[in-house]
């Protein structure tokens, strides 16, 4: 994510000063505007349906790109229930059971991701914004090593340590 050039409240170019004890963007005609860089929290939900996890393609994504759903929490609205709506929005599935998975960094995007695990019933019907879905076997479920692909594992280990004991 490239950093902003110019002032957001008067339009002058943005300098690097020291503030904080790091390099700030700040307004160099001293209006006060910092830029902090602080990460936007979105959310992330890891989808089961009928004892599968729905992946999604987004259109904007490569053929053969799949993820979790996401979404930006809007105002007033907790990290939960954005889940919650995007699952509903998105895929037109009901949430039963909403769990935490964890808080993630996704620097390359500078968010923060709040991602759950949305046990959820009902049909699917992808909205304008998904170009297709693949149902996966949890057992089949690999995590990759960024984004949403960090609360996929972290599930994936919680799962199998939940899992019972292979008998002798």
């Amino acid at each position: 994510m490239n950093p902003p050039r110019f002032c957001r409240n008067c339009g002058a170019p943005l300098a690097p000063t020291p503030l904080a004890g790091r390099l700030r963007l700040a307004c160099a005609a001293n209006c006060g505007h910092v830029e902090w860089g602080n990460p936007l929290p979105v959310v992330a939900a890891l989808v089961e349906r009928a004892g599968r996890i729905v992946l999604a393609r987004n259109k904007a994504w490569a053929a053969g790109s799949f993820g979790l759903i996401t979404g930006f929490i809007e105002a007033g609205e907790s990290p939960e229930e954005a889940a919650v709506r995007e699952v509903a929005e998105e895929l037109a599935l009901v949430a039963q059971a909403v769990t935490l998975i964890g808080v993630y960094p996704f620097a390359r995007q500078n968010e923060m991701i709040v991602a759950y695990h949305v046990v959820a019933a009902g049909e699917i019907a992808l909205n304008e914004e998904l170009a297709e879905i693949r149902l996966i076997e949890p057992e089949k479920l690999r995590a990759w090593d960024f984004g949403t692909g960090l609360a996929v594992r972290d599930w994936l280990r919680r799962r199998g340590a939940q899992a019972p004991s292979p008998s002798p």
